[in-house]
């Protein structure tokens, strides 16, 4: 569809940014609530976190494999590689939020300030790490 990697990097991705977010919100309102009142506020941000993180994830895969870096065969390589990415841009996640969040930003608005690192941690680690192949 898009010949411009870069350009289809962002298309995916902007897509990719809803639809985790929606999902964190999503997450927020439902488990997040449930462990906030059940546990306490840290608690129910890294729940949130968690279960936005893994409906991401597995949406952001198939579109990037598909439509950006349209690489064949090593699924399951592939698919390590991408979590390990997405590993390390959930761990800067997961010290910022609880953090933001005990300083008193409401739990949305401190996600959506985070986005804007993790998005330029993806662009590099997708591109150098998750979908490279020999010969790259």
């Amino acid at each position: 569809m898009v010949g411009d990697r870069r350009v289809a990097f962002l298309a995916v991705g902007a897509a990719n940014t809803a639809v985790g977010f929606v999902a964190f919100v999503a997450a927020d309102l439902t488990v997040g609530s449930i462990v906030d009142a059940a546990v306490n506020e840290t608690a129910g941000s890294l729940a949130t976190l968690g279960c936005a993180h893994v409906v991401g994830v597995l949406f952001a895969f198939a579109m990037y494999r598909r439509f950006v870096f349209r690489v064949r065969g090593g699924v399951w390589r592939d698919l390590v590689r991408f979590e390990g990415v997405y590993l390390v841009a959930i761990g800067v996640n997961a010290v910022a939020l609880p953090l933001l969040v005990g300083l008193g930003w409401p739990r949305i608005p401190a996600q959506l300030s985070i986005l804007t690192v993790t998005v330029v941690l993806s662009w590099f680690g997708h591109s150098h790490v998750s979908f490279r192949r020999s010969g790259d």
